[in-house]
């Protein structure tokens, strides 16, 4: 959907069938649900970006001219390489292969293939429509307009881009989605607080206030003259002492998911999960807007 409102032909595969047909068929009606809302992307109607996406079970023909190739399969290391593997035997060596891989390093992903020099990690934050960050982990091999490349075109397509300077293990917005997830399960397993009320330090606390600017800036606005040295002065040895009282990780199982799950079906049965999705997806496009409106008073005021 973003490619297509950005003016370009796309080709949709999967070994399924019915995975493009309901692809399809989910595609329009969420175009319909953007231009009701408000946020269509690009100058093309709902009915030019539908028609500029087409589905196929053919792999072949789907890569067949194709200057930019995205894998999604699920994140399993062997089945990628598969599939890049696949890609790699009919794409246009000038192409740009990525993977939308979101903890598997690049090397592992495109070792074998021909046109490693050509691999990029383009993990999406989801949904992409309405958080627009795209990390980007170009393999080893790349060359070396690979990853101006790609961030060109993924601004183009009104997507924000950051890049992955080395490999690493999850990239950057897992690893830190997942080193506050470690804590949280901690703190649900010594009982410190419910689930609900944990949720809502994030949607009415944190959450609040990253949803505009990131860790550091707050800090850094929070900081006296002297900005992060005065930040460091004022709150590095609190930090660190309760830091230093963290846990290790741990599996995600057992106990402490067990009651996880017994309250979050207390306030959020599981009849009412796709009412809430759509009740999420709507408070999602509304922040999406607003912060839409804000960029624009912004550029017009510079």
């Amino acid at each position: 959907m973003l490619f297509a409102a950005a003016g370009y032909k796309v080709r949709i595969y999967d070994i399924e069938p019915k995975q493009i047909t309901d692809a399809l068929s989910n595609i329009r009606s969420q175009l319909e649900h953007l231009e009701e809302i408000g946020l269509m992307r690009g100058h093309l109607t709902k009915e030019q970006q539908f028609q500029a996406i087409e589905g196929t079970n053919d792999l072949k023909y789907c890569i067949e001219g194709a200057i930019y190739i995205q894998e999604n399969v699920p994140e399993i290391l062997e089945l990628k390489r598969s599939v890049h593997q696949k890609i790699d035997a009919v794409m246009d060596p000038t192409a740009i292969l990525t993977s939308s891989a979101s903890t598997i390093v690049p090397s592992d992903l495109c070792s074998h293939l021909k046109n490693r020099n050509r691999f990029i990690v383009a993990h999406p934050t989801n949904p992409p429509f309405y958080a627009p960050l795209v990390e980007l982990g170009p393999s080893p091999w790349a060359d070396p307009d690979l990853l101006p490349q790609t961030t060109a075109l993924m601004k183009k397509i009104g997507q924000s881009p950051v890049t992955v300077k080395k490999e690493i293990l999850g990239y950057v917005l897992n690893r830190i989605q997942y080193a506050l997830l470690r804590e949280c399960f901690s703190l649900i397993r010594e009982d410190v607080v419910s689930v609900q009320d944990l949720d809502m330090v994030m949607s009415d606390g944190l959450g609040r206030r990253y949803a505009f600017i990131g860790p550091f800036e707050t800090a850094y606005l929070n900081a006296g003259p002297n900005g992060m040295l005065d930040w460091g002065r004022k709150y590095g040895a609190d930090i660190l002492r309760v830091c230093q009282s963290f846990g290790g990780p741990e599996p995600f199982e057992g106990p402490t998911v067990d009651k996880m799950q017994s309250e979050m079906v207390k306030y959020l049965p599981l009849d009412k999960l796709d009412e809430r999705r759509k009740w999420r997806d709507a408070r999602l496009s509304a922040l999406a807007k607003l912060k839409a409106s804000f960029d624009s008073g912004e550029d017009k005021d510079n």
